[in-house]
């Protein structure tokens, strides 16, 4: 059992950044598979970045390539996504997701159901 719980939204001009961080409770956390996804008002939510246990694998949706990055410590259980460049359409909230070790990550690792465990989520807003 992990509990997520992520910081760092808030209200940004386009082009501005943030970080948001999503902190995991539990020994496991090195072993749990991450990824970001986001939601708007009316629509499913949405992949954007996941990240392996290992960090070795990293994938991004097309929308935010060259702009976001995602990152994790496993020393500080916590896993990161930096937003640069950010527009409008970024605006949503935003979800951290866990999984323990998903042996097929590579196929799934765009679909929420995936995933076993959400924080709570952070709101992004970017004005134009």
């Amino acid at each position: 059992q992990v509990q997520l719980v992520e910081s760092g939204g808030g209200l940004v001009q386009a082009g501005g950044s943030l970080r948001l961080s999503c902190a995991a409770s539990g020994r496991s956390f090195p072993s749990y598979d991450m990824a970001w996804f986001r939601q708007t008002p009316g629509k499913e939510r949405e992949f954007v970045a996941a990240i392996s246990w290992s960090a070795r694998n990293i994938y991004y949706a097309d929308s935010v390539k060259g702009r976001f990055t995602i990152s994790r410590d496993n020393s500080k259980n916590t896993m990161y996504l930096q937003m640069n460049s950010l527009k409008p359409e970024d605006t949503a909230v935003y979800y951290c997701a866990a999984v323990d070790r998903y042996p097929k990550l590579s196929s799934s690792y765009y679909q929420h159901s995936t995933y076993d465990y959400w924080g709570q989520g952070t709101q992004v807003t970017v004005s134009s």
